[in-house]
């Protein structure tokens, strides 16, 4: 009943709107700008919120097998990966943590209502078309109300069919091979069903051993030397599955998109290696499988947008270590997701929005005493967005509305929390190549499941965790068909967060017995810098180099009580960088990348027995785009880790010495 009432909402909402349109295309969304989707160049140049971008072909010749892979060449953001092609990868925008990032996909969030994060390794590179990066929010105040309370975004946008005159389809075949007995064929094909509707399937298989040879070294607390030897990674390994269905239709005034997703995979847990310990038990075995569809109308001065899904999410967990408590544990996911989002231009430059959410999650599993939690969640948002002259200026307001029901168990109380945001730019020079933006944000994470309700270890009274961010920053942005220098980006961001009644695991009682609270307070400064260049020295021959570093002081300023009072977060680092150089040449493609990591501390104490090493890698491919008849193909070579260093990004969880990948693609 209750869902029966939240989805009539949408459709007055929608209704009520029908006469809707959109001020311009510069401010609608990337999903709504159908021919804009294979644009990959430039962006609009009123983006008054910090976003770093990877697209097109600049996407696909970097290193990356994964769009968590991807994300390493961001300023600002932190990679958890625990090793090898099937091993968990999960980012952190601006040391807020995982649980404050949110992560779409064509438009519409993913969700993950148990634990909160979302494996970014499980999403391919190979029908990707653009990943973007926002500090806040997006510009664009025409969004879902959900996509306006997260502290950081990521928005995955795949490969849209685009056909030239005469054009019925587009097909693309791509086999990977390489280090870790990979094998990872793909498919895409693109059908043109009619002069408004097009479709696309895509299809991919990952399969890999996930052995390689680390070096384990440790040294112990007076500095001896404890272990020093080389072993294979084991219990590695990852048997996947991705099939995607997608549909995009347009007419006169509109467009709308359907998707069906699915995602099977069974992979081991390689686990950490301590007290030499080298195997472990663990198994996971996932199965994601969403559908959702977008709907856009436009007439006049008025937009429309609705947005609407369906996930289903199963785990199934084992762990048969002989050494561990045995586990053998199922659980299910369920979630439905609607959504409402309606602008109107007031004035030529003047822009308001409303939008509604409503989003059902559910979770079972077969353990006994499971609380089997069920929660409803509305949000309703205003924004407006204001343009004058050099000036753009845009503030929103998002309410959210949170009630949890427990099967046998009293629910906690009903949550609700007001979020505002306020952002500005101001471009000095009339060439608008030159701005200056500033905003604030106030945004809040729920407790997830895990948190409140997991057995022996939630606490139902946990706050929600709140961040505020403040930015301010300066982008320098130059473009020019002609001339040695083609383009030139320079932004410079520094920012101040706080981070209050943090969620933290904290012992109780007996050893090993742990329970959730809101202890943690943190204080985090940095700075993000990025630059772009790309020249043409000669004919034919174009050269981009494109550079990120980050400065971030985050401590805990939880008490002064604490031995880590004013320390700096665990595996967060002071500096770290990347950079990235690309040259083309008739159709040769040579591409060098390097990522670097400063010292990190894997506690809450900075000190020495607690330190993690800094670590870099060097990666390079070469390319070549030929043609066959009537047929495109691409070869790729890879070398990965270059110089062969040991490292880890999470203690006790090596990460692969030198390794190779070979890739075959043909187009047709």
């Amino acid at each position: 009943m209750y869902i029966r009432h939240c989805f009539a909402a949408v459709i007055l909402l929608n209704t009520g709107w029908i006469q809707v349109a959109a001020e311009s295309a510069d401010q609608l969304p990337d999903s709504v700008r159908l021919q804009e989707v294979v644009v990959i160049a430039r962006y609009p140049e009123k983006e008054i919120i910090p976003v770093q971008r990877l697209s097109g072909e600049e996407l696909r010749r970097l290193n990356s097998l994964s769009v968590a892979d991807a994300l390493r060449y961001f300023s600002g953001v932190q990679i958890k990966d625990y090793g090898g092609v099937g091993g968990l990868k999960t980012v952190n925008i601006r040391s807020m943590g995982t649980n404050h990032t949110g992560v779409s996909y064509d438009g519409i969030q993913l969700g993950n209502a148990q634990n909160g994060q979302i494996d970014l390794g499980q999403f391919s590179l190979d029908n990707m078309e653009a990943i973007s990066l926002h500090n806040g929010q997006k510009s664009n105040i025409l969004q879902p109300a959900r996509d306006f309370g997260s502290a950081g975004s990521i928005y995955m946008r795949t490969r849209a069919p685009h056909f030239e005159d005469g054009e019925q389809y587009h097909l693309r075949a791509t086999v990977r091979t390489g280090s870790f007995d990979l094998l990872n064929p793909s498919a895409i094909i693109e059908l043109k069903l009619s002069e408004s509707v097009n479709a696309s399937l895509s299809a991919e298989w990952v399969n890999s051993s996930g052995k390689y040879k680390f070096r384990y070294r440790r040294v112990n607390p007076a500095g001896e030397l404890a272990y020093d030897t080389t072993a294979v990674r084991q219990n590695g390994d990852i048997n996947a599955t991705r099939i995607e269905g997608n549909l995009y239709g347009n007419f006169a005034k509109g467009q709308w998109t359907a998707k069906v997703y699915n995602y099977n995979s069974e992979r081991g847990v390689p686990g950490a290696i301590v007290n030499n310990v080298w195997r472990r038990g663990e198994r996971i075995w996932d199965t994601n499988s969403f559908a959702q569809g977008s709907f856009t109308l436009t007439d006049g001065r008025y937009t429309t947008m609705a947005n609407a899904k369906y996930a289903f999410y199963r785990t199934h967990y084992v762990n048969n270590d002989d050494k561990q408590v045995k586990i053998d544990n199922l659980y299910r996911q369920r979630e439905i997701y609607l959504s409402s989002a309606n602008m109107y231009s007031i004035l030529d430059g003047w822009t308001a929005s409303a939008s509604y959410d409503f989003m059902w999650n559910d979770l079972s599993a077969d353990m006994y005493g499971f609380a089997k939690p069920t929660r409803y969640t509305n949000m309703l948002s205003l924004a407006t967005a204001l343009e004058l002259g050099r000036f753009n200026l845009q503030g929103s307001l998002l309410g959210t509305f949170i009630k949890d029901k427990l099967r046998g168990q009293q629910a906690p109380p009903s949550r609700k929390a007001f979020t505002p945001a306020v952002y500005g730019s101001f471009y000095p020079l009339r060439s608008r190549s030159f701005s200056i933006r500033a905003f604030y944000k106030r945004s809040f994470r729920m407790p997830t499941f895990n948190d409140l309700y997991y057995a022996d270890m939630g606490n139902s009274k946990l706050s929600p965790e709140w961040v505020t961010q403040y930015n301010a920053g300066l982008l320098y942005d130059r473009s020019s068909s002609r001339g040695f220098i083609a383009q030139t980006r320079i932004s410079v961001d520094a920012y101040y967060n706080k981070v209050t009644d943090k969620i933290v695991a904290y012992p109780k009682g007996q050893q090993f017995r742990w329970t959730m609270l809101n202890l943690g307070r943190v204080q985090i400064r940095g700075i993000d810098v990025s630059a772009l260049l790309t020249v043409r020295p000669v004919k034919d021959l174009e050269v981009t180099l494109r550079g990120q570093y980050t400065f971030q002081r985050a401590i805990d300023v939880t008490s002064p009580a604490d031995n880590y009072y004013r320390h700096q977060i665990p595996y967060i680092p002071r500096n770290s960088g990347s950079a990235v150089v690309n040259a083309s040449w008739r159709g040769w493609n040579l591409n060098y990348s390097y990522v670097y990591v400063g010292e990190r501390y894997n506690q809450q104490e900075n000190i020495r027995y607690n330190y993690t090493q800094p670590w870099y890698t060097s990666d390079l491919s070469l390319g070549k785009d030929f043609r066959v008849s009537r047929v495109n193909m691409r070869v790729l070579a890879e070398v990965n880790n270059l110089l062969s260093q040991d490292y880890d990004v999470i203690l006790n969880y090596p990460m692969p010495k030198r390794n190779y990948r070979l890739t075959l693609t043909v187009m047709i």
